[in-house]
């Protein structure tokens, strides 16, 4: 290119980067390609494209963008990101105003006798400085999306924190201090899977969820219906945000109990009551197993079969079909190990005639419970009592 004619573009181009009107229609093309764009304030839009117009003729005097106009650039990025712009409607105003300032330079070229190709070199030119602004936008647009959305993040999970803990502070929207909210527990500790489920759990209502102690927390106004699938959840009945933190203590424990148990799936804290409580009381579990299973051996594959059935037994209301079915064997299966559970221990597995018959078959239940937990955790090899 002559130098002479690479001027003339040059001239061009500093008389147009300084001319209000162009400006002006810059800002319009900007603003009218991108609704999101629009909605900010005119003047920040215009202050953002007068810096770029600026950064894109030094880029051009210097051979390429310096160290200001990227820093321009990433200015731009980073504030669209803080202000809720996505990026490809950033981009699409970015890149309206940039259409628009090339198709006036062409046409006032023309105008003025600018040879086509030297037009076509200025214009390239300008299309590789606006393509490197563009990566170092996008770029910052992205840090700062993700900073952004990190400390919201950890602002939420520290404000559900301290009411979970018991920890005074001001409810955080869009909970109500004065409504109930179930608290949810779980036991998911990937942040992706966290994520999927905690928009489950918030659907149905107002609600704020996540991770608490390394595990998915939430307190929503709804349990969604139908619950949802897959890894188990204990759900406690409505409370206020204020009183919250006994619940979550017991939810965490009906979580343990119920995941030895081998559920799955959304529970109510108060069906999990009885494993949460005896699931504490280890010691007191052996106690019971000692006194009412002494005659099983833990280290017999056939008696451990007789306590699971006797156990399936008992959780289906001692009805010999529905344990049948959940073990999946005949009735009389079911009749016959029940029969030698008995002459092993000494004992009827149900005796309505007692006058304790709900205190002695809970026991009954709890050691059970214990003894096959201990019967697994050894292997089957030596005692099951403790």
């Amino acid at each position: 290119m002559d130098p002479r004619e690479g001027d003339r573009f040059l001239r061009l181009l500093v008389e147009r980067s300084d001319d209000p009107a162009v400006l002006d229609a810059t800002v319009r093309a900007a603003r009218t390609r991108s609704d999101l764009v629009a909605a900010l304030p005119e003047e920040e839009t215009r202050r953002h494209t007068a810096a770029l117009v600026r950064g894109v003729l030094a880029a051009f005097e210097d051979g390429g963008p310096g160290p200001e106009v990227l820093a321009a650039a990433e200015r731009l990025g980073s504030d669209r990101a803080r202000q809720g712009v996505p990026v490809a409607a950033f981009l699409d105003g970015f890149q309206a105003g940039r259409a628009h300032l090339v198709r006036t330079l062409i046409a006032d070229g023309r105008r003025l006798g600018v040879p086509d190709a030297q037009l076509l070199d200025g214009v390239s030119r300008i299309d590789e400085i606006t393509t490197a602004l563009v990566h170092r936008m996008v770029h910052a647009h992205r840090v700062a999306e993700l900073e952004t959305a990190r400390t919201a993040r950890e602002s939420t999970v520290q404000t559900l924190r301290q009411p979970l803990h018991g920890e005074p502070v001001a409810v955080p929207a869009p909970l109500d201090a004065r409504a109930a909210y179930h608290c949810v527990v779980s036991d998911v500790s990937d942040p992706a899977a966290a994520a999927r489920l905690e928009a489950r759990l918030t659907s149905a209502g107002p609600g704020l969820g996540g991770l608490v102690d390394g595990r998915l927390a939430a307190l929503v106004a709804r349990l969604p219906d139908p619950p949802p699938a897959g890894p188990l959840l204990v759900a406690a009945p409505p409370a206020r945000p204020g009183d919250v933190a006994p619940l979550y203590a017991l939810g965490r424990r009906a979580l343990r109990a119920g995941a030895a148990a081998g559920l799955t799936g959304m529970r109510d804290l108060a069906d999990l009551a009885l494993a949460t409580v005896t699931d504490a009381e280890s010691e007191l579990g052996g106690v019971l197993a000692a006194a009412l299973l002494d005659g099983l051996d833990p280290g017999d594959p056939f008696h451990r079969e007789l306590a699971e059935t006797a156990l399936a037994h008992l959780d289906r209301g001692g009805r010999i079909e529905p344990t049948a079915a959940a073990l999946h064997v005949h009735g009389n299966t079911v009749k016959y190990r029940l029969r030698r559970l008995q002459e092993l221990t000494g004992r009827p597995l149900l005796d309505p005639a007692d006058g304790a018959a709900v205190a002695r078959t809970a026991h009954l239940w709890w050691a059970l419970r214990h003894w096959l937990a201990a019967a697994r955790r050894t292997g089957g090899r030596g005692s099951a009592r403790s």
